[in-house]
């Protein structure tokens, strides 16, 4: 269990974001700050528009906020190179998107290693994509390409994929968008599931407050602005 006082794994501090337009900056947040510790599994809420990728995007080291300052794991991954911040995301922040982008032409497997490619082969880590499959209930389809796999096949593969590297934050970001509400359950219980039991912290973003509510944490994003509920 983790104390009150344990340091944070993510902090945020006064995030803004601004885009330049035709018709000057185009502000998307404005001074948000949140803070998770690892073990810990937020969701963000909010309508369409409201900013909630582009937040996902900053805490995930996708793009640099306009003000403010990310942490993780006590290092500022914004003050690296580009190279070594490449790096450090591949290590320690995982993915998973709306859309799977598993690469049609892999089997679940190789999707899976994909984000290990930068390393050098290890027989250890596709043992460790053989498990994460496995437990992600697709033990069984090793092999097959994703045209072959459902919506909530091909996400679970996505879900095993981000957990490769093990990494200390999972990102969600409207991962069951695009699939039922049987498929959408699943993949959400796999997340709390699967991020208890890496020890990672996560956040996840979503429209349903059905699925927000089976995370400890929740927070809503209107207009740029996030709040706690």
């Amino acid at each position: 269990m983790n104390l009150p006082d344990t340091p944070p794994l993510l902090r945020g501090a006064a995030l803004a974001k601004e885009y330049a337009t035709g018709r000057g900056a185009l502000e998307v947040l404005r001074d948000v700050s949140l803070e998770l510790r690892a073990g810990e599994a937020a969701a963000i809420m909010g309508p369409s528009g409201s900013g909630k990728s582009t937040l996902l995007n900053i805490l995930g080291t996708l793009e640099p906020p306009t003000r403010g300052q990310v942490w993780l794991e006590g290092r500022d991954p914004f003050g690296l190179s580009e190279k070594e911040l490449a790096g450090f995301r591949n290590q320690r922040v995982g993915f998973v998107f709306q859309n799977h982008h598993l690469l049609p032409q892999c089997s679940a497997l190789e999707n899976v290693l994909i984000p290990t490619l930068p390393r050098a082969y290890a027989e250890a880590t596709t043992q460790r994509a053989r498990r994460l499959l496995e437990r992600v209930g697709l033990g069984a389809r090793l092999e097959h390409l994703p045209g072959e796999l459902s919506g909530g096949e091909s996400q679970r593969v996505a879900v095993a994929r981000a957990l490769i590297n093990s990494p200390a934050l999972l990102l969600a970001d409207e991962p069951t968008g695009n699939l039922d509400h049987h498929a959408a359950e699943a993949v959400v219980a796999l997340l709390l599931e699967v991020h208890r039991e890496e020890g990672a912290g996560l956040i996840m973003v979503t429209h349903s407050r059905e699925l927000a509510e089976r995370f400890g944490r929740r927070y809503r994003l209107v207009d740029g602005v996030l709040s706690a509920e």
